[in-house]
């Protein structure tokens, strides 16, 4: 990893299971972030994408490799301190907010356990950065919309001030208009904050609305990396990845037919 990067994977595996029940999710992953860069991980369901993004949070613990965050190795278990560096959004605001705490206290709460002052104020000011605002600190999350609730859960995660965001799937359960509102909010904190962020999507229009490059996964394995220009181009070197650009574009029975598994 050079000195400007955020992000050193090196030949990172991750398995699950034993024996000849194992079955292998990542697969010798190599990759680099560079700092305030927006990166996407792409690829079809199963692909080992998600279980990346959850080795580099501190949320797998059972890996083996190399994983640097912000110029610093990681052991599989995080120091506390690694959190106020690296934060994750998840796909589902719903199922990633408690359901009985009100807004005030899932806030709050990470305040608390990294001993940082001023809880009120960091609040106030983190729910405006959202475009929610203090009138939402004691609504619980059943009174709030899906759009509402993905905004709760990235207040969270940026109330640490975080140099990097990971966002597992951070629109795929809402509504395309809420999605489009979502991605400007991410694209705008980027800029004010200075964040690096790493987008996994099966979604290649929201990978190319928000990153600058990305890597094409499929079996645990990177097939392919590229620019979101090239993206936009549909030039893509791997067979495997130009299948997955004509997939994105619709069903189309012809092209259908022709797919084939890529093993």
């Amino acid at each position: 990893m050079t000195e400007q990067g955020m992000i050193g994977i090196e030949n990172l595996r991750v398995a699950f299971g034993q024996g000849a029940d194992s079955v292998v999710a990542v697969d010798g992953v190599s990759l680099s972030v560079r700092d305030g860069e927006s990166f996407g991980l792409v690829g079809e369901s199963g692909s080992g994408k998600s279980t990346v993004l959850r080795a580099v949070s501190g949320l797998n613990h059972d890996w083996s490799g190399r994983v640097a965050v912000a110029g610093v190795e990681q052991s599989r278990r995080r120091a506390k301190g690694f959190f106020k560096t690296c934060q994750m959004v998840f796909q589902d605001p719903y199922g990633s907010l408690h359901p009985r705490h009100p807004v005030d206290r899932i806030l709050a709460e990470p305040i608390a356990i990294h001993g940082l002052g001023d809880t009120d104020g960091r609040i106030d000011r983190v729910l405006l950065e959202v475009g929610l605002g203090p009138s939402f600190r004691f609504r619980y999350p059943h009174q709030l919309s899906g759009g509402q609730r993905q905004r709760v859960a990235i207040a969270r995660a940026l109330v640490l001030e975080p140099r990097l965001l990971l966002l597992d799937e951070p629109t795929s359960a809402l509504d395309v208009s809420v999605q489009a509102e979502i991605l400007n909010l991410l694209r705008r904190l980027r800029a004010e904050r200075g964040l690096t962020l790493v987008l996994v999507s099966h979604n290649l229009a929201v990978v190319a609305n928000l990153c600058d490059r990305l890597a094409v996964m499929n079996r645990g394995r990177i097939v392919e990396e590229m620019t979101v220009e090239d993206l936009r181009r549909g030039e893509a070197a791997q067979p495997y990845t130009r299948q997955l650009l004509r997939a994105s574009q619709g069903y189309d029975r012809a092209a259908a037919e022709s797919f084939r598994d890529f093993a």
